[in-house]
């Protein structure tokens, strides 16, 4: 759809959580006819909000009036198995994600980035980059948005053909998308989660990962993990039948075109030339899966006529993203690392395998039906404690205690806390990654690390 038609439509948002009000606003001001609708309460100002922009709403739940319409556009947290979009979709209608709808108004080219882990991370690290490349010119903007937690629809309207965006994209706002087309997409690794969403099916989930360049062609990259199978398989054939670039990045040998290892320096390949970039130990950001993270970011600011003096600068000056290996501080020789973004387990292997040194592992939470197999040999060679904390308290320790020398369960994040004090000795780190969602305590992941670090702070 192109702007121009917005206006001669009438649109449901479904869902009225941060990104569906933005994208209700946009498409608002973009003259279009706008009816939210949300099976929950309102919270507080939502309402007053509402009217003020002229948009209609009901709460409470989905009725009739929401199918009154040309389309539907969903928020991120609104599956395509709700019932309001089965039956917008048994009734013939359109139904697009909030980031399709923003790309509309978008003149700018965008950097999109996907993966199960590491995409906040990378999303942060490539605007940094580009930030740096561009503060001499006042002319041009980075915009960072997406999940990352800026709505796109918040910010569309805002950026100019000069500037870049760098969107951070779920694979729940790569469900409906129909025309969005970023200049380069990142694909960092697709491995199980969210796959309740999914009807427990991976290739279902991996698919919508790949909807990130399934719009891309002659003039777009790619730039995707080579060392992953599944990454590899669809963007090379995106690459062969699309006419898009691909970029690889591998920890092992220099690729054709992207970037890589020699020697343990990175090395840029861009333009058929062999460009060395910097030692891999120069990374601000530790840990094998921030290699990734750092290789993307570099190739695709690079991609963005990034030179390689500030790519260097920003690679080794990075301080990282809240609650992702986030050091919060060193206390009696314990270095104390909030990891609560780490919500499933392949983020807690990353996390375990970035230390070499003890660990006291603080992990729990709500349970995604995880699988603890791949995370016991780590454990058992690197955790001296594990402390289980919240609703999946006894499976964490039925899966990892035995691993560990000890096990302990806590009620609280304050006695988990102390428990892990107790059972650190110094140079050990203290690592809170609970590989379980924070639902069943905490209004979500940032609630949780912040009160983790809120706690550890106390002792200093």
């Amino acid at each position: 759809m192109i702007p121009e038609e917005v206006h001669t439509k009438r649109a449901t948002v479904v869902g009225g959580a941060r990104s569906g009000r933005a994208v209700a606003r946009l498409l608002a001001e973009a003259g279009g006819e706008v009816f939210l609708t949300e099976q929950d309460a309102p919270s507080g100002g939502t309402a007053a909000a509402l009217n003020a922009a002229g948009i209609e709403y009901e709460f409470g739940g989905h009725t009739a009036d929401a199918l009154d319409a040309d389309f539907l556009v969903l928020s991120p947290g609104v599956p395509t198995q709700a019932t309001i979009v089965q039956r917008a979709l048994r009734a013939g209608l359109a139904v697009y994600s909030e980031i399709e709808a923003a790309s509309w108004f978008c003149d700018a080219p965008i950097v999109a980035i996907t993966g199960t882990n590491g995409k906040t991370t990378t999303t942060s690290l490539t605007g940094h980059v580009l930030r740096t490349a561009f503060a001499d010119a006042p002319d041009r903007e980075v915009i960072v948005a997406g999940n990352i937690g800026y709505p796109f629809s918040d910010c569309v309207l805002d950026a100019e053909p000069t500037d870049v965006v760098v969107l951070e994209v779920s694979s729940f706002q790569l469900d409906h998308v129909d025309t969005f087309r970023p200049r380069v997409s990142v694909v960092l690794n697709i491995t199980p989660d969210h796959l309740g969403r999914y009807d427990h099916d991976f290739g279902a989930y991996a698919q919508a990962k790949h909807n990130i360049f399934c719009n891309q062609g002659e003039g777009d990259v790619v730039v995707y993990n080579r060392d992953d199978g599944d990454v590899r398989g669809a963007a090379e054939q995106a690459a062969a039948e699309q006419g898009v670039r691909p970029m690889a990045i591998t920890r092992k040998e220099v690729p054709a075109a992207g970037a890589g290892l020699r020697d343990d320096r990175i090395v840029l390949r861009t333009d058929e030339e062999d460009d060395p970039l910097m030692p891999q130990n120069e990374l601000a950001l530790r840990g094998r899966h921030n290699v990734y993270n750092s290789l993307a970011a570099a190739v695709s600011a690079r991609v963005m006529e990034v030179e390689n003096d500030v790519i260097r600068e920003s690679l080794s000056g990075f301080e990282g993203v809240p609650h992702r290996l986030e050091e919060v501080c060193t206390v009696g020789g314990v270095l104390y690392v909030n990891d609560s973004k780490a919500t499933n387990v392949n983020a807690v292997w990353y996390a375990l395998e970035s230390f070499d040194r003890p660990i006291v592992l603080i992990a729990g939470g709500r349970d995604k039906g995880n699988d603890y197999t791949d995370l016991k040999p780590l454990v058992r060679d690197q955790v001296r404690a594990v402390v289980a904390l919240g609703e999946s308290a006894e499976t964490v320790v039925r899966e990892l205690g035995a691993e560990a020398d000890v096990h302990h369960r806590a009620d609280t994040m304050e006695a988990a806390v102390r428990q892990a004090r107790h059972a650190a000795q110094p140079a050990d780190v203290v690592l809170l990654s609970p590989a379980c969602s924070s639902f069943d305590m905490y209004e979500n992941y940032e609630d949780r690390g912040d009160t983790f670090r809120r706690l550890v702070e106390t002792m200093l």
